[in-house]
């Protein structure tokens, strides 16, 4: 029997979330403050963000105006190695960002799918669609409605999932790898960047409701993460961490982060106890041998 009281506290957090980046996707600029977005940078450093955590120059000039929004901690595009003609899905896609970047690589035999539970962001990407299709001729991009812990996706439909600094904010994670290998094909692969923990956070960070929206507080230590994603049932788990990410947020002196900084031990920062973790998986199926993928 479920814990009601569980099922309010993980619907505050849901509500918090979702205010938060409902007021970034407003023109507010920040979930937590007047200045920076929640997962980085602020606004005028976004193209920065990005290309220091790997996107290309090239990919981010393709995009529509505004679809940059400073929320990635990764590249989960780089790691998915997408191919033309594959379906793929991005959880927690905010202004469309990765969702244009890997429907160009799937291309117009393809689709890229784009989930969120923030109706502010859901406008925004979808206001730039029209762009997209303008600029790069293909109409293989759709956004839906939805929480990633309830994907408004068919079982079994999906070649890709993909994931940018989302993941950490989900009060129930476990669910959320579940539903990944539901949507997922037999064989069908995993592609995440997420915020995890090296160590506990101090609990003074850990219970600031600005460091749970900024994605930090829900971060949950990388063994956890490996071990949610095999309870789903996915195989060939791998995890790398890129601390260095981190450190590329604090430089540009992020006031969330500058806080967080404030509530550490003495000389220590943020990447001691934060990192930015790839994570890659698969779906065992028709191509996979017992707990393991053979190609």
């Amino acid at each position: 029997m479920s814990d009601p009281k569980s099922a309010i506290d993980s619907e505050a957090v849901r509500e918090k979330v979702r205010e938060g980046y409902g007021r970034i996707a407003g023109g507010a600029g920040s979930c937590c403050g007047p200045a920076p977005t929640c997962c980085g940078s602020a606004p005028a450093a976004s193209a920065d963000l990005a290309k220091h955590i790997g996107y290309s120059a090239e990919e981010l000039a393709a995009l529509p105006e505004g679809a940059n929004m400073g929320l990635s901690c990764g590249n989960p595009n780089a790691l998915a190695a997408l191919q033309p003609g594959e379906v793929v899905l991005d959880l927690g896609a905010g202004g469309g960002f990765d969702v244009f970047i890997a429907a160009q690589k799937v291309g117009a035999t393809g689709r890229a799918i784009g989930v969120d539970m923030t109706p502010e962001m859901l406008a925004k990407a979808r206001k730039n669609l029209a762009t997209y299709r303008e600029r790069t001729g293909l109409e293989n991009v759709e956004f839906r409605l939805g929480e990633i812990e309830h994907l408004p996706v068919a079982d079994a439909s999906v070649d890709v999932v993909i994931s940018n600094c989302v993941i950490n904010l989900s009060p129930d994670k476990p669910q959320v790898w579940r539903e990944i290998a539901r949507v997922l094909k037999p064989g069908g692969r995993v592609a995440v960047s997420d915020l995890a923990l090296l160590k506990p956070l101090p609990a003074a960070v850990a219970e600031m409701v600005e460091a749970l929206v900024g994605c930090v507080a829900g971060a949950v230590l990388v063994p956890e993460t490996e071990g949610m994603a095999k309870e789903a049932g996915l195989v060939e788990i791998e995890t790398k961490a890129r601390s260095a990410y981190i450190d590329g947020m604090v430089d540009w002196q992020d006031p969330l982060y500058q806080k967080i900084v404030g509530e550490l031990p003495a000389g220590a920062k943020p990447s001691d106890y934060i990192t930015s973790l790839e994570i890659t998986a698969r779906k065992a199926g028709a191509n996979c041998c017992g707990s393991e993928c053979c190609g």
